[in-house]
């Protein structure tokens, strides 16, 4: 400051807290006036650099701003990156000048820069943002792009709100002339769509930031999976119904459009727990390829309204709502809200018949769901029986769960005939526990071990395990009529029902 602080004498003598809080405040502003020094060596203005680009004063060119929500921030630094490239490129350039630039609006700004060293030109700031399950984007975080649209110099501001600060969403503050502004955020507009990373991924709402689920803005990105026909048994033509009434629509969908068919369908796979309902939905998936889908499950099925909005501007696209049952009954904070179900079908029903949405639901209790689906006729148009295994589907799920494995024929025969009424979750442990036991005495796994590890699964003390890998809990007793609600001559999926999100 080039002055000394003189003390401060109180009766004749120095106060010295006094002097210690004088002394503070001049080192504090001898901080404050170098950092403003340092500030302006370091940097340009920003008005400036603006100014120079658009050919006027940048603090007196008008501002459009336009927000979107945090999860879109992928997509509109997508689309204004496109809009860029469009009209033949430009360069961006990063905002100096400490905390204040996140909380100051580009005017304000291109108004205030090189007061005190403010809103200087900097170093980009950028944030990396996953685009899908196995990849990652470089998004600009607080940047001022400047380009040409139409032949006008135009500088558009790309910022993202701060968590910390509940400011979460992005936003584009557009600074050009009169009216070209409104053009560019239309053109923004559309290329967020356009060009959504979303498109075509297969999606879950309502995700934390997982690092072990890539997630932007609480939409978590999965992996499709790799079925083949050869990995789900169903019974004789279900599984052709299925595949014909999700993935052959979205494949034909020009033809139906142009005989002037509808092209929003619903299915519902119902069955026990364990036959393989997600299995086969899993099957679908994988062969819907280019298809955006949005997974429901659990509390997250609250945001049905979401999944349809965001599959409505992403079509072709397929909403999965598992275990539908759950929510039968279930209702909102609001003592007069209506079951949580109502807002499902109502969802559903909200879209137009030329919407190419697909809606699969899957249930273990039908009979909740039925009295509400006939109610509202046209939501659910297929409904498709996953039952407990026959013989037959247990013998193929004994097989296709040991394959590679030295299992025989007469074995396999032996298994399916004392498993009656277990599903695809038992014979996955099945396989699993007979390789345990053959590691535990020291050789390779064979068919003894496999019939001992069966012995132990259906010994009377194995009762709750057996219920809870989805089977009768008590001794197996022959096949036959009778059996059980759903009971009756079928296949079942060659992969356990592991869930859609793993």
């Amino acid at each position: 400051m080039g002055q000394t602080v003189e003390r401060v004498a109180v009766g004749g003598a120095v106060d010295e807290q006094t002097e210690r809080v004088a002394a503070g405040v001049a080192d504090y502003l001898d901080h404050v006036v170098e950092a403003v020094r340092a500030g302006r060596r370091a940097g340009t203005p920003l008005a400036r650099a603006v100014g120079e680009h658009l050919g006027a004063d940048a603090g007196q060119v008008p501002v459009v701003t336009h927000r979107v929500d945090r999860h879109q921030h992928v997509n509109l630094d997508v689309a204004l990156e496109a809009l860029v490239a469009e009209h033949g490129g430009g360069t961006v350039i990063g905002v100096g000048g400490g905390d204040q630039r996140h909380h100051s609006s580009f005017s304000g700004m291109l108004q205030d820069s090189g007061r005190w060293g403010t809103f200087t030109v900097g170093a980009v700031e950028r944030v990396s943002l996953p685009t899908g399950p196995h990849s990652q984007r470089e998004a600009v975080s607080l940047g001022v792009h400047l380009f040409r649209y139409r032949g006008t110099p135009v500088a558009v501001l790309e910022s993202v709100g701060e968590e910390r600060f509940n400011n979460g969403g992005a936003t584009v503050q557009v600074a050009a002339a009169e009216g070209v502004a409104q053009d560019i955020v239309a053109d923004l507009r559309r290329l967020v769509v356009e060009r959504s990373v979303f498109r075509g991924q297969i999606l879950t709402l309502g995700s934390s930031d997982d690092a072990y689920i890539p997630s932007v803005g609480g939409i978590g990105f999965h992996p499709r999976p790799t079925l083949t026909r050869q990995d789900v048994v169903l019974p004789a033509g279900s599984l052709e119904r299925v595949e014909r009434h999700v993935v052959g629509t979205a494949q034909h969908r020009d033809v139906l459009r142009a005989a002037g068919q509808h092209l929003k369908r619903g299915l519902l796979l119902y069955g026990p727990p364990g036959t393989g309902k997600t299995h086969t939905v899993r099957y679908l998936l994988g062969h819907l390829e280019g298809v955006t889908t949005v997974l429901l499950s659990g509390t997250s099925l609250r945001f049905v309204g979401e999944a349809v909005e965001l599959a409505r501007a992403l079509e072709p696209a397929a909403v999965v709502l598992e275990d539908v049952d759950l929510v039968a009954e279930s209702r909102d904070l609001s003592p007069d809200a209506q079951p949580l179900l109502f807002a499902v079908l109502e969802a559903m029903d909200g879209l137009g018949g030329d919407a190419d949405v697909a809606f699969v639901l899957t249930t273990n209790r039908a009979d909740l769901l039925e009295p509400a689906l006939a109610q509202r006729p046209g939501r659910v148009d297929l409904a498709v029986e996953v039952p407990l295994p026959d013989d037959a589907g247990r013998r193929a799920l004994a097989g296709l769960y040991g394959r590679g494995l030295p299992f025989g024929e007469d074995v396999l025969e032996v298994v399916a005939a004392r498993t009656a009424g277990m599903t695809a979750s038992f014979f996955k442990e099945l396989v699993r526990r007979s390789v345990l036991v053959a590691a535990e005495a020291g050789h390779p796994v064979t068919e003894d071990d496999l019939r001992a590890a069966l012995d132990e699964l259906l010994d009377e003390r194995g009762a709750l395990t057996r219920s809870l890998l989805g089977g009768a809990g008590g001794p197996a007793a022959p096949p036959g009529p009778g059996a059980g609600p759903y009971a009756r001559p079928f296949g079942v999926p060659a992969e356990p029902d592991d869930g859609l999100y793993l």
